[in-house]
């Protein structure tokens, strides 16, 4: 389960309803370099949520298993790829990322989207909860295998969100939560991984369309499709919330969020890492 956000309900039903897969075409082409063909794939989508980005490689990949902690996050999952359930090209199972409930070498392909920042307090410098779930997907991925990960760097969480800027003491709660670029990427190579591509998507945001709203702040269903809010005391909401209607009187919003906006075009979002799983020496 996240450290911080309760992702009952309310969390997820907003996820379903506005969350955006971006990136997905970097996804479905770095599960084109796993040994099997990609209709013959085996993917773990470690930490689904409601299945958005399952739902955009399902039809792509020969099985899909999806897997997350949170019971209301995974019942969506379920009502999206309803059809593939049916047809037994996708199963699903709540459990832990860090503790994943397969066998050793179980698949071909395995992809976390948005997931490590959850595992953390923000007390560890060292990310131990990043690095044991990094460790699982390596134990359950084949070898040749890969794994396609993406995660907020620093410079994204600084950058890439117009509305943090009306929340920097929960922004900067979250930088405490995410290992840095460096940090993943040597976190990779400890478990034994293959280094083999770096991407960022710069023309979609994971919030669709209602991202752009210059009023959204105000609304707490709008919160909801950022858990960085979660991160925010109610005394920096009500600020937020103040300075919002504050530039909204003086007819500034839209220019602000343009602003903002602008860094975002730069930064991009988040990143994907693309790792492929070494054989090891006993192998």
């Amino acid at each position: 389960m996240s450290t911080y956000e309760s992702y009952d309900s309310v969390h997820a039903a907003a996820y379903a309803r506005a969350r955006v897969p971006v990136g997905s075409e970097i996804i479905a082409g770095c599960l084109t370099e796993t040994p099997v063909p990609l209709h013959e794939v085996e993917l773990l989508d470690a930490g689904c949520g409601t299945g958005v980005y399952a739902a955009s490689v399902v039809d792509k990949v020969g099985r899909l298993v999806a897997l997350d902690a949170s019971e209301a996050m995974l019942g969506l999952a379920k009502s999206r790829l309803l059809d593939a359930a049916r047809t037994r090209r996708v199963s699903f199972h709540q459990g832990s990322i860090d503790r994943l409930p397969f066998p050793d070498c179980s698949f071909d392909g395995v992809m976390v989207n948005q997931v490590l920042h959850h595992l953390e307090d923000g007390r560890d410098a060292h990310f131990r909860a990043h690095a044991r779930a990094i460790a699982e997907t390596f134990r359950v991925l084949r070898p040749g295998g890969i794994l396609v990960l993406n995660a907020c760097t620093h410079e994204q969480i600084r950058d890439g969100f117009w509305y943090y800027d009306l929340i920097p003491e929960a922004r900067s709660r979250s930088m405490r939560r995410g290992a840095t670029l460096g940090q993943i990427e040597q976190m990779l190579e400890s478990c034994g991984y293959r280094r083999e591509g770096r991407f960022v998507p710069l023309d979609g945001v994971m919030q669709g369309e209602r991202y752009f709203d210059p009023l959204g702040p105000l609304d707490p269903e709008w919160r909801h499709l950022d858990s960085i809010w979660a991160l925010a005391s109610p005394e920096e909401i009500a600020q937020a919330e103040a300075r919002v209607r504050e530039l909204a009187r003086e007819e500034r919003i839209a220019e602000f969020l343009a602003e903002r906006d602008a860094l975002r075009r730069r930064s991009g979002q988040f990143t994907f890492f693309m790792a492929r799983r070494t054989p090891s020496p006993a192998s």
